[in-house]
Parts: C-alpha cells; sequence; structure tokens
C-alpha cells in the first residue's frame, strides 16, 4: 500500500517546505518515503511541484516521481497550479487547493486573462465536489495574521480530509516541532488547527 501526493504552487507558496513537513511526518510512522521537487524558475515565481510518495513499513516506492494518473491526492497552493497538475490525478483521486490566486505576470501584462471562476468550474467538473476541498485563503490569512502559512494550513486540511494517507493531523504537528525554525513553530501550529 503507497500514497503518492503531489504539492504543486508557485515559488514563495512554500511548497518545498511542505514537502519535508510531509516526508518528515511520515518517516516519523516508520514509513518509507521517497521525495523529488521540480523547482526550476521558482525564483521568479514560476511553478514548484514536489512529489512526495509514502510506502508501507514493508514497501518501499522505487521511484520518487509519481506517473500520470498515479497520484491519489494533489494539495495545491494555487488553483491554476492545480489545473496543471490534474494529469497526474488517479480517478477518484482527491484536491485539496487554496482559492488565492497568483496572476502570471503575462496575464498582469495583457496576456490570457487569469480566470479563477474559470478555474474552480473546471477543478470541480474534472475532480467531483465530493472530492475537491477548497481553502478560503482570505480567511486562513486573517486568523493568522500573514499568508505566509497557508501551506502548512493546506497539509492540515489535507490531512484531515484524508487525503495524505496514513499521515495524520498530529504526525504534522510532531514534523513541524521536528524542522520548522522555532521563531515560526506556534504560528504554524495555529495553522495545522485551521
Amino acid at each position: 500500500m503507497s500514497t503518492n501526493v503531489i504539492l504543486a504552487g508557485v515559488g514563495g507558496q512554500g511548497a518545498v517546505l511542505a514537502s519535508k513537513l510531509l516526508a518528515r511526518a511520515a518517516m516519523e510512522r516508520g514509513l518509507s518515503v521517497k521525495t523529488a521537487e521540480t523547482i526550476g524558475m521558482a525564483q521568479r515565481g514560476g511553478s514548484v511541484t514536489s512529489h512526495v510518495r509514502i510506502g508501507g513499513p514493508s514497501h518501499v516506492p522505487v521511484s520518487p516521481l509519481i506517473g500520470r494518473g498515479r497520484a491519489d491526492a494533489i494539495v495545491a497552493f494555487e488553483p491554476a497550479e492545480a489545473v496543471r497538475q490534474l494529469p497526474f490525478l488517479r480517478p477518484g483521486g482527491m484536491v485539496v487547493t487554496s482559492d488565492a490566486p497568483v496572476v502570471p505576470v503575462s496575464a498582469a501584462t495583457g496576456g490570457p486573462a487569469y480566470d479563477l471562476p474559470a478555474i474552480m468550474s473546471h477543478l470541480r467538473a474534472r475532480v467531483g465536489s465530493d472530492r475537491l476541498f477548497v481553502v478560503d485563503a482570505a480567511a486562513a490569512e486573517s486568523e493568522l495574521g500573514t499568508a505566509k502559512a497557508l501551506n502548512v494550513v493546506l497539509l492540515g486540511a489535507a490531512a484531515r480530509t484524508g487525503a495524505l494517507g496514513p499521515v495524520t493531523v498530529d504526525d504534522l504537528v510532531a514534523a513541524v516541532r521536528a524542522i520548522v525554525k522555532p521563531a515560526l513553530v506556534d504560528l504554524d501550529l495555529r495553522a495545522l488547527d485551521l
């Protein structure tokens, strides 16, 4: 038994930290984990994708990359990035996404418009309302006083839906305590509670 999770966002949203938290949480449970990141133009607001493959105690994933149609879940910090990763989602897989767009420079400078309602409609149609979980990013930011912990809010939401397989919120709490900078631990623990 294995769980394949893709975390997707744009540079600066914390996708790499989220993948480290998820991997650490799974390893602390005694599970085998393989991860891979594609960060490319992340410093310039480009796509950031992390593949996290979690195996059982006696099952080690062969490759760190998740094949098309094999992801059990997509955790997206930005809605368009959720759409970009849909070819990797298996039938019946789940998507947990933020509702906050990060409008690309091309859209802001006269390129194709960023149409959030169309993006969300596409996600609902492709994934199904029962397997699509949308996090209200503005409410989370208001509650926490910052948008910087949205990555951890999304991990907590994904754990609560069962999208992270055997990894629970308690496992993520332990991972936050182990690897997050001490000054940010309390913020990230509050983020998990949301």
